[in-house]
């Protein structure tokens, strides 16, 4: 009777084992979603490192579009044309983005559009430095509104960006503008 007990356990762990091994396709299954993973990691990483210095280089732009300084105080064309130099580099920085996790796109998307809205904003602003003057303040209302509106789109693209962070394990990466509020966690916790 314990022959025939340990025979039955024996066969039944070896049908168990059998049975619950993880066959050749989920096998490829899962070795394609660590694949994924790992790329998604790496994008992240360096999406966020994209954004900090793009942040760095559009910041300016954006504080001095959107402040309101006294008509004789307001950048000039030349420095309007040096912005514009500067966000065209900034664009093309999105110009063959790499496919990744929706999160992580979403978050990419965010982040150019927020600087292409930067770049109207620049163009508006040229055009009224440049432009007739009765049209002056009406175009530099528009530069202004549209780089509040590429604060706002940046915003929403790092809160996403963070959140991607996090969710790799890379724990809280803050590429807020300045003055942008966010979650208060610490820079690095949560991963």
């Amino acid at each position: 009777m314990v022959a025939v007990g340990l025979v039955i356990a024996v066969l039944g762990g070896a049908v168990g084992y059998a049975a619950g091994r993880p066959d050749e396709v989920e096998s490829t299954v899962a070795d394609i979603r660590r694949a994924e993973a790992e790329r998604d990691s790496a994008q992240i990483v360096e999406l966020t490192a994209t954004a900090r210095r793009l942040r760095e280089e559009i910041s300016p732009v954006l504080g001095a579009l959107r402040a309101d300084p006294p008509a004789d105080r307001r950048p000039g064309p030349e420095q309007a044309r040096r912005w514009r130099e500067t966000l065209r580099r900034a664009v093309e920085v999105f110009a063959d983005p790499p496919s990744g996790a929706t999160a992580t796109n979403v978050a990419r998307g965010g982040l150019r559009s927020a600087v292409e809205q930067t770049s109207l904003a620049v163009e508006s602003y040229l055009l009224a430095v440049t432009g007739p003057p009765g049209q002056r303040a009406a175009l530099t209302e528009l530069a202004k509104r549209q780089a509040d509106q590429a604060a706002a789109a940046w915003s929403v693209a790092a809160t996403q960006l963070d959140q991607v962070n996090v969710d790799g394990g890379q724990g809280h990466q803050h590429v807020y503008l300045e003055g942008d509020h966010h979650d208060g966690a610490e820079e690095g916790s949560g991963g």
